[in-house]
């Protein structure tokens, strides 16, 4: 792929990232809905938190007895979750537009902002003015100068002459008129007057486009609907799964949400805690466990795994000199079993130390499921070279030193468990799969030997099927 290419493939990945940072944030404060002592104590007070706690404790089965400190409770949590839910379902909607309609949206919000900031610049100017005169006598603003160039750029309104000349004009009114002599009263209310000229012309955009936002909705649902008959949920799946490049959106976003991370855990001062530490250490806790408390975040982290399982199994095929598909198969193995064991744990409900040291477990059993299907590759790959007789001595050597690694890895894995952790249900589950994989490979070895065994032999081996089939039974999965 040529360069222009490879930017323009980035630049469709980072405009679908801004939809999941909104979708993040939900989930952060989860859908609105706050715990009841938190909510009521920043907004009623000790003494009316202690009313709704009683009014809780002494309802019966009848109902919760009226109180209007209650209702008005579960009123502003629906409201917060309405809000929450229109909120997600709104970056959903702006996450799978095309680019060029996503193109548009940023466009407008760009001219929203820039509108809104051009009446803040105006309005701090005023202010500085009107406070101190002489001080100020003779300065001019030129951020909505600058503004306003940008506006008359970007703005998805009409485009006549008139309107182009009276955009700049509306952005620094207030800045010029704050050079005269005019009441502090009239002078305070300009920046909102000049401000309404092109907020009008954005919201003209806005419904002007309401019928092209109604028939876009239309199109999708319809060519979703026909897809789905046609082809059935999957196809729809896979196909938007390819065109929205999935897989990349959520590794940037959890990467560029991981520096945030880390410039929130050095502003902080973490870095220089003393707390037996070490500081790397602190920071790659830190980044892990803020790395899975949101769904969002889950995915992003279970797409890093998969490209890195990738990876993995590019490396044992070149390894092992073998193009097989398994080998391909690597990350969507990985990231599903990792995604599971996410959710079957609980990761994004659980303390902080604790969802830390879940996610080292997690990390662990992939690691024995990637050598199980590691051993899944390599073991048709030595039934393969010893039934064909094989002269290759290249490839006979590196299947071999696969399955070494297959034994030595586990061993150390098990070795380093049982002498840091204490003894649960789960040393013994990753311990029984780690044995597991050292009798697989040993069985593929002893397999292997007999076919080599038998390519040796003159004579017929009467036993030799019976010994065959009882060893491939033990290496099936």
């Amino acid at each position: 792929m040529s360069f222009r290419g490879r930017v323009l493939g980035l630049v469709k990945v980072i405009l679908r990232v801004p939809p999941l940072f909104v979708i993040d944030e939900i989930l952060k404060i989860g859908l609105g809905l706050t715990e009841l002592t938190e909510y009521d104590l920043s907004n009623f007070g000790e003494e009316d938190y202690e009313n709704v706690t009683n009014t809780y404790e002494n309802s019966t089965t009848s109902g919760i007895p009226y109180d209007p400190m209650v209702y008005r409770f579960i009123l502003m949590s629906v409201i917060r979750l309405l809000f929450s839910t229109l909120g997600c379902a709104m970056a959903i909607c702006l996450f799978i537009l095309s680019t060029k309609q996503l193109m548009v949206v940023y466009m407008y919000l760009m001219s929203v902002g820039m509108v809104l900031l051009s009446y803040w610049s105006n309005v701090s100017t005023v202010k500085l003015i009107v406070s101190s005169v002489e001080q100020s006598n003779g300065t001019f603003d030129i951020i909505p100068t600058l503004l306003s160039l940008n506006v008359i750029n970007i703005h998805l309104g009409p485009r006549y002459p008139v309107l182009q000349k009276l955009l700049p004009i509306a952005f620094i009114t207030p800045s010029v008129l704050a050079l005269f002599p005019i009441k502090p009263s009239i002078l305070s209310n300009i920046p909102l007057f000049a401000t309404l000229f092109p907020l009008a012309l954005v919201k003209f955009v806005l419904l002007s486009s309401g019928f092209q936002i109604i028939h876009s909705i239309y199109s999708g649902y319809v060519q979703a609907k026909n897809v789905i008959s046609n082809f059935g949920m999957s196809a729809l799946v896979e196909s938007e799964w390819l065109r929205l490049n999935v897989p990349e959106v959520l590794r940037t976003f959890w990467v560029l949400r991981v520096f945030e991370h880390a410039g929130i855990f050095f502003l902080s001062g973490y870095w220089d805690l003393d707390d037996g530490h070490s500081p790397y250490f602190r920071l790659m806790k830190y980044l892990m466990v803020t790395g899975c408390d949101t769904l969002t975040a889950v995915l992003g982290i279970t797409s890093i795994v998969s490209f890195v399982c990738n990876y993995i199994g590019k490396f044992f095929q070149w390894v092992l000199l073998t193009g097989d598909e398994n080998d391909k198969n690597f990350a969507t193995v990985s990231a599903i079993v990792f995604y599971i064991l996410a959710l079957q744990t609980g990761l994004t409900g659980l303390e902080p130390e604790i969802r830390f040291i879940r996610l080292c477990r997690n990390f662990c059993l992939l690691f024995t499921a990637l050598m199980h299907f590691t051993h899944n590759v390599v073991n048709p790959l030595l039934m393969s070279l010893s039934a064909s007789h094989n002269p290759s001595l290249r490839r006979h050597l590196h299947a071999l030193l696969v399955c070494g690694v297959l034994v030595m890895l586990p061993i150390l894995l098990m070795y380093l468990l049982w002498s840091t952790q204490e003894t649960s249900t789960w040393l013994l589950a990753v311990t029984a799969f780690s044995i597991e994989v050292i009798v697989k490979v040993f069985v593929s070895l002893a397999i292997y030997s007999l076919f080599l065994l038998d390519a040796r032999r003159e004579t017929f081996w009467e036993n030799w099927t019976i010994t065959f089939t009882t060893l491939e039974l033990l290496v099936t999965p």
